[in-house]
């Protein structure tokens, strides 16, 4: 009798025997890594009795009589590629099975072709575990990478990624941003990545509260290519898993560690002990590492470590009499509210000549740095190009002096509420700099204060060509024609945020720069008129590629008829809440030289639906295009602009 059996719903997996439903999953699974529906149909073919009223069948799949441990048998002898992702389709038991067989336990048919397929490019149309677009995939550093981000982040997508990237050459590096909070990321969804991907050369957990040190464990005993290592707010993670991640990977080169509450001196120690290639190291805001961990560290790896980063920690001025000695190779160090280190520590590391191979220095919120710490910090620096001091309250205007004097190869230089720094300061540390400094940059100095010198100016600073004074409220007109002077070959100048400059303060500075300016940032210095951009479309409008004005409300349509008649490679122009109107617009756009790809209106209310035939002129090089709170312009119109200009992004 040619009778089959019937067909019934199973929450178990089963088994396609239509050749057309099986060509249907793996038309899915080609796009999908796994596929998991909510209940599965299954083929049964069984004994069946005749009685009066019928016949009866045994509905109970055969294979789900199997104990796992036979399954296990079953599947690891699967060949590689789609027929293991068909199998991980069919239920998540079957998913959860597969992915806790390691990849050394898999039983290939063909060694020597196995051995080709792991050294050969991942093919593209091989089956994914979860769809590129849901789990971020992308190619970095040529290693498949995924992302998984909140609810996305699971232990059977981990198990999925497991199961569906072996086929392409093994996962590379992996990204898990925040868990589910109802099934979210425990030490079973790594410990599938760590059987299913020994490749993996990159791993950052960020907010994962249910991982521990036995997730990491495996992932130590499995992927020992792992050369770089991101734990940021894992409070489960402690000592353990960064002493068996040093036996077991010798090749970590990158370790960062944020707000991992049970991490200590020892795990930091093994790690400097254990791992000759480790280069960076970034440790912030852990109360359990102190100058124990920290000074073994720097003291074993000093061969290598070229960046160092530590914040919020509670180390004293012995670590940094460690760094200053031993810090040999450091070239970029970041030291941040370190609350416990004095003047004396500052001082000592710079004395201590084993820095000279630092080029990048960031201090933030250190009370230790004063005058006297700075000034040692140069003479032992002497390759030193790059300085930022944020919050360093007690350095002073002697003390910046001094230090541009000893800091002979310094290129850029960037103060930020450093309110000890007056007019005075930065005048005599651009007029001592020496021949290299490029950049100078202001941020939110409060004890600078407007005042014309009662001296004659010192010699030009003739090579800086970046001038950012941002946020600055006692900087004003007297205080920019001063700089101004000092800095003929400016090329970038940010005054954003600085209410007090008026025409009379930049008008200098636009006609003393020889080099031609480039890049000029305006923003929100309302006193400004239509004479100053008059006069830089004028001298500088042969080299201007972007000019941003937004906020500055007395600029109006003679600026853009300047613009217009001299701005030959102008690409970026902010006139967010000018006082510019339709007409303004039309002359812009019957500048035939002009080739805007940027031009943002945004709060421009004088600009209205006359400007769309303007607008859409203009769109033959527009690529951005800002039309957000024009409040005469209306939908319809924009609507008109998307459709019209479709290359071009249009924020409304």
């Amino acid at each position: 009798m040619g009778f089959s059996g019937d067909d019934e719903i199973y929450s178990g997996g089963s088994f396609y025997t239509n050749p057309s439903d099986l060509g249907r999953l793996y038309s899915i699974v080609s796009n999908v890594d796994v596929y998991s529906p909510a209940c599965k149909r299954a083929r049964i073919s069984a004994p069946f009795l005749f009685e009066s009223s019928g016949f009866e069948q045994n509905k109970r799949p055969s294979i789900e009589v199997l104990p796992d441990e036979c399954l296990f048998e079953i599947f690891r002898r699967v060949p590689d590629g789609k027929e293991r992702s068909s199998c991980a389709s069919v239920s998540k038991k079957w998913l959860m099975l597969l992915s806790s067989i390691r990849r050394s336990e898999f039983c290939n048919s063909n060694p020597v072709a196995e051995e080709e397929k792991e050294t050969a490019a991942p093919v593209c149309n091989d089956v994914e575990m979860v769809s590129c677009e849901d789990n971020g995939e992308v190619e970095s550093d040529g290693y498949l990478t995924r992302s998984l981000e909140g609810k996305k982040a699971t232990d059977m997508r981990l198990a999925a990624i497991a199961v569906g990237t072996s086929s392409r050459g093994g996962l590379g590096k992996l990204l898990i941003r925040g868990s589910n909070s109802v099934r979210g990321v425990t030490n079973r969804g790594l410990s599938a990545i760590a059987r299913g991907c020994p490749s993996l050369r990159a791993l950052s957990l960020w907010n994962v509260p249910f991982v521990g040190d036995e997730g990491l464990f495996e992932i130590a005993k499995e992927c020992h290519l792992l050369e770089k290592l991101d734990l940021s707010n894992c409070p489960s993670i402690s000592n353990k898993c960064l002493i068996a991640i040093a036996e077991n990977c010798p090749n970590l080169s990158s370790l960062n560690i944020e707000s991992c509450s049970k991490i200590g001196n020892e795990g930091l120690q093994a790690i400097g002990k254990l791992c000759p290639r480790l280069h960076s190291i970034s440790i912030k805001d852990c109360p359990l590492l102190g100058d124990h961990g920290v000074s073994s560290l720097l003291s074993s790896a000093s061969s290598v470590l070229t960046r160092v980063k530590l914040q919020g920690l509670n180390i004293t001025d012995f670590s940094l009499a460690v760094i200053g000695h031993y810090g040999k190779a450091v070239t970029n160090l970041s030291l941040s509210v370190l609350q416990h280190v004095s003047e004396r520590g500052f001082w000592v590391m710079g004395n201590a000549q084993g820095l000279q191979k630092l080029m990048s220095l960031t201090i933030t919120s250190c009370r230790g740095i004063t005058d006297v710490s700075l000034e040692a910090i140069a003479k032992g620096s002497l390759n030193l190009k790059q300085m930022c001091l944020r919050k360093c309250c007690f350095v002073s205007d002697n003390g910046l002096v001094a230090f541009a004097k000893a800091a002979g190869s310094l290129e850029s230089l960037q103060l930020e509420e450093c309110n000890r720094i007056t007019q005075s300061g930065i005048v005599g540390a651009l007029s001592n700099c020496g021949t290299k400094l490029k950049a100078l940059s202001l941020v939110k100095c409060m004890g600078i204060k407007d005042m014309a010198l009662g001296m004659p100016v010192p010699s030009p600073c003739s090579y800086l060509r970046h001038l950012s004074i941002r946020n600055c409220p006692g900087f004003g007109s007297a205080s920019l024609a001063v700089v101004g002077k000092l800095c003929p070959q400016l090329q970038h100048v940010d005054l954003s945020g600085l209410c007090g400059i008026t025409d009379s303060g930049i008008l200098p500075l636009l006609e003393s720069c020889e080099a031609g300016l480039v890049k000029v940032n305006l923003s929100g210095c309302m006193s400004l008129t239509d004479e100053v951009v008059s006069a830089l479309a004028r001298l500088h409008g042969g080299t201007l590629e972007l000019l941003n004005l937004d906020g500055c409300r007395k600029i109006t349509d003679a600026s853009l008829v300047a613009i217009a008649e001299n701005c030959l490679f102008l690409s970026d122009l902010d006139l967010s809440k000018c006082a510019v109107t339709d007409s303004g617009i039309a002359v812009m756009s019957s500048a035939e030289q002009l080739n805007l790809q940027v031009l943002s209106l945004s709060g421009c209310s004088e600009v209205s639906n006359k400007s769309l035939p303007c607008l859409q002129k203009m769109g033959r090089t527009l690529v951005g295009l800002n039309l957000q709170n024009c409040s005469s312009i209306s939908s319809s119109t924009v609507e008109l602009l998307v459709e019209s200009l479709w290359r071009c992004d249009i924020l409304s």
